[in-house]
């Protein structure tokens, strides 16, 4: 205890210091000056700082400094610190072991020194140099004096300069014993607590006098991280500090061993008294508050004891709208007390948070817990990850439009099989349906396909740091996970158009002397505005008709996703771990988490209780946006929105059946081509032949036989039908194997697409006719080399199918280059092959035994025509030469009553 150092040679040493030579206090404000100037990078800057320091003010050096918190609107919300909490006593009341316990953890040698402590000083430089500047502070008990009342905060040379000047000058006006009861007086110990006198009262409800030596040291721990060190929210910390105290002490000779191990062994529970006091609603929003201006290099004591004024990010209503939902059933019942909540909600253009829920719990229980899971959180995200990591790099790199097909399929990678939430395969799908029903097996493919170092790059950009990179990552298997802070930050960058700001809760501060610092984020651009926009028109049909419903907003333009996390296998229940909804408007960001602190059989989010996160957003988003206008979001020049055949992934036509017309979005430049507009029907003339044919046939036998032959070729299926089929058979395949590509992966080779495209396309309007040369009006441009190619391939359509099924077949199952291979395989299994034993749309209207059967019959019929036969069919096969049988018109000739065939049968 104090009472072992002899009291009568402590004060002897004080007053000694008071007398000594004017030549020894020279010699140590030389070296100090001296450090200064070489610190300071030349006596001219020296003599501009300190020549522009603030005079000693007693006023101020004796008054602790609250400092006030201004909401969004400029309001004061409050101080920092009630004037209830401030107790002022003078020196001669603070007992000897309650001095010594702050004198051996923050200035050893304060008795000593002149108020710069030049050993100190040399230990700092090796430190900074070794750290980085600010590594490890230099600062006595009378420089943090001085800094605490007179200078601001901020880790400057500046302000080292001044600190050690103005250090000097405080102890040539003040005593020691005076100095030291400032400190005492005026250092914040939590809690709302300032001064060692009301720390007391605080935490032991005991004077100063009546404290242990365990008490004391706890106390003097706690200045340095008030928040930190607090021991009813971080009892653990708190006895750890306590202990480094009670060592310096023991070390310096204010206490014996035995006085030590006696101290370390009282418990920090059983010596503080029961909390109180409560928090506010606003006390989640504080904690980031204070580490927003730690990170800007402002001290947690400087927040309590500066006298500044910090002008926040805070919407006190939608505050208190957060809260009601966590604290109260207003938004949503919970389970039990145990369920846990966390809420992000900022600003979608600007970053700035408008609200934090960092607990469920209020008051007295809010403070014993001291967690924070809006911002201190780190759980794995599940498919709320998938836009950030999966889709918007490939959109971003690739130029995916949002029919961007991937293969549904059973797959199976490094020895671990991935499944989707329903553990069904859904063949081909686009990647809005993927995200409108969150599978998992699409959104690892588009993984794959980006490529892990490019997906990692791209989220971290949008604040989601992550160290490594597995397909597991893709939907949202993080070893290290992610706060709803942070999830909210990332999803704004979609909603403001792909400017990405980190989310901040103060926008200024403003010193006493009336500097101010501005601490809004600036934004960066991540990401284009079309791709932006692509993930926000996806998102919005998760709200509207996915998985996300019941997050909808009537009258608000929403964009979100849900996202959930499996449980352990041990744990036999139907339900999850981890439950998010993340979600925004062009106003509002919010990022929902729900679960437990830990996954138990007990303790795990069950089915019927899945949605809350959902209902808390739809709750807070619509309560927030209450009386506030909220712009839809606009659709970038660079984005076009096209209607889109779905079994073919051409732009849909006249012709297409309004039930397998859908709506996607493309990049300028990499749109689909159009199919052919087909003429108005034409086959009156085919249906008029037999009947006057065959009465007129045997007039003019011999030259309309030979005629007949060049118009019956070009009709039979079997013979003349092959050659063309044989002539293109290169082109076949890829027509079938790129029809699905050509549309979402744009960034692959263009020509080779629009031909196999053209290939495949043309057999879905034969029904209707067979003119080629017809293109809607608003898609000339494309419509023009529509016109020819079509007319080309029209005759393997036949032949093609077979070879398409098997290269469906064969691309369904290979994992290599998802863009290709999976989505050929998609479009035979999803689209041409179910309808092409119906219809004929899809090019297999008739098999090549049917037109063969269908020639025959043909042949028997024409043999007996008429010459006016004949001249009908060279009119039809001309082409408006008058040339029936030249080579060059033989593809023509072969394709026309070819198709005219098809459409009798």
């Amino acid at each position: 205890m104090g009472e072992n150092i002899n009291k009568e040679h402590q004060q002897k040493k004080r007053f000694r210091k008071k007398k000594k030579a004017r030549v020894v206090r020279s010699v140590l404000l030389t070296a100090a000056f001296l450090m200064i100037f070489v610190l300071s990078f030349g006596g001219y800057k020296t003599y501009a700082y300190i020549n522009g320091a603030p005079e000693l003010d007693e006023q101020e050096l004796n008054l602790p400094q609250s400092s006030t918190i201004y909401d969004a609107e400029g309001n004061k919300m409050r101080d920092i610190i009630g004037k209830e909490h401030r107790k002022m006593v003078s020196f001669e009341d603070i007992p000897e072991h309650v001095v010594n316990a702050f004198i051996a953890v923050e200035d050893v040698r304060y008795w000593e020194h002149n108020g710069v402590d030049i050993k100190r000083i040399g230990g700092a430089i090796v430190a900074n140099i070794q750290e980085g500047f600010g590594a490890e502070g230099a600062s006595t008990i009378t420089q943090q004096v001085v800094k605490n009342m007179l200078l601001e905060p901020e880790k400057t040379l500046k302000r080292k300069v001044q600190e050690a000047y103005l250090a000097v000058e405080l102890e040539k006006t003040y005593s020691k014993e005076e100095i030291l009861e400032m400190y005492l007086n005026k250092i914040y110990f939590g809690q709302g607590a300032y001064g060692v006198a009301t720390a007391a009262q605080t935490y032991f409800n005991k004077s100063l006098d009546e404290l242990t030596t365990a008490e004391a040291a706890l106390l003097a721990g706690l200045p340095q991280r008030p928040s930190g060190y607090d021991p009813y929210k971080h009892p653990d910390l708190a006895s750890d500090r306590r202990a480094t105290v009670l060592s310096l002490m023991e070390q310096h000779g204010f206490i014996t061993e035995q006085e030590r191990k006696e101290a370390e062994a009282v418990s920090i529970e059983d010596s503080i008294v029961e909390q109180t006091s409560t928090t506010t609603t606003n006390d989640a929003f504080i904690d980031q508050v204070i580490n927003d201006l730690k990170k800007e290099g402002i001290p947690e004591e400087a927040l309590y004891s500066g006298g500044l004024k910090i002008y926040t990010t805070l919407d006190q209503q939608a505050q208190k709208i957060v809260d009601e939902a966590l604290t109260t059933d207003a938004a949503v019942t919970y389970p039990d007390d145990q369920f846990r909540a966390g809420i992000s909600l900022i600003d979608t253009q600007t970053g700035a948070i408008r609200a934090i829920g960092g607990n469920r719990q209020s008051g007295k229980d809010d403070v014993q817990k001291g967690f924070n899971y809006a911002t201190q959180l780190t759980r794995s995200p599940g498919s709320t990850i998938k836009p950030i990591l999966d889709y918007a790099p490939g959109i971003e790199k690739k130029k995916w439009s949002t029919n961007k097909q991937f293969i549904d399929e059973e797959l199976e990678l490094n020895g671990k099989e991935f499944s989707n939430w329903n553990d069904e395969f859904q063949g081909s799908v686009s990647i809005r349906e993927a995200l409108q029903w969150s599978y998992n097996i699409p959104a690892i493919k588009a993984f794959m396909e980006v490529g892990g170092e490019e997906a990692q790059a791209f989220a971290e950009k949008l604040g989601i740091s992550i160290d490594e990179t597995y397909p597991a990552y893709a939907i949202g298997g993080f070893k290290t996970g992610i706060s709803p802070l942070e999830l909210s930050g990332a999803y704004a960058a979609f909603g403001s158009g792909g400017d990405f700001h980190e989310p901040f809760s103060v926008k200024k501060v403003v010193y006493p002397n009336g500097k101010e610092l501005e601490l809004a984020s600036e934004p960066e651009r991540v990401m284009s505005k079309g791709t932006a926009y692509m993930i926000t028109d996806m998102l919005r049909t998760v709200v509207d008709e996915g998985t996300g419903m019941q997050a909808n907003v009537n009258g608000l333009d929403v964009a979100g996703k849900t996202g959930t996390t499996s449980v352990d296998e041990e744990i036999k229940g139907d339900g999850t771990s981890d439950a998010w909804f993340s979600g925004y408007t062009t106003n509002y960001t919010a990022a929902v988490w729900t679960g437990y602190d830990k996954t138990t059989r007990e303790t795990y989010i069950h089915k019927k209780d899945d949605d809350i996160a959902k209902l808390l957003f739809q709750h807070i988003m619509s309560n927030v946006s209450k009386g506030k206008e909220t712009a839809p979001f606009e659709k970038p020049e660079s984005v076009v929105e096209l209607k889109i055949d779905k079994k073919t992934g051409l732009r849909a036509n006249s012709a297409t059946p309004s039930s397998d017309i859908i709506k996607e979005l493309y990049f300028k430049g990499e749109e689909p081509k159009k199919a052919i507009v087909p003429e108005p029907k034409i086959e009156e003339k085919p249906k008029e032949k037999p009947k006057p044919e065959k009465e007129t046939e045997p007039k003019k036998d011999p030259e309309p036989k030979k005629d007949q032959e060049s118009k019956k070729k070009p009709k039979k299926e079997p013979e003349p039908k092959k050659a063309p089929v044989e002539e293109n058979e290169t082109e076949s395949e890829p027509a079938s194997t790129k029809e699905q590509k050509s549309t979402d992966e744009p960034e692959e080779p263009k020509e080779p697409e629009e031909n196999q495209d053209n290939g495949t396309e043309p057999p879905v309007d034969q029904n209707e006719g067979e003119s080629n040369s017809e293109p809607e009006q608003s898609d000339s441009e494309s419509g023009s080399s529509e016109d020819s190619d079509p007319a080309d391939e029209t005759g393997q359509t036949e032949e093609e199918q077979p070879a398409e099924e098997q290269n469906g077949n064969s691309d369904a199952g290979n994992e290599e280059g998802s863009g290709a291979s999976e989505n050929d395989g998609g479009a035979t299994d999803d689209g041409n092959q179910d309808n092409n034993g119906e219809t004929s749309d899809n090019g297999s209207g008739a098999t090549e035994e049917e037109g063969s059967n269908n020639a025959t019959n043909n042949e028997n019929e024409e043999t007996e025509s008429s010459q006016s036969s004949a001249t009908e069919g060279e009119d039809s096969t001309n082409d408006g030469s008058g040339t029936v049988n030249d080579s060059a018109n033989e593809t023509e000739a072969t394709k026309e009553p070819a198709e005219s065939e098809k459409k009798k049968q």
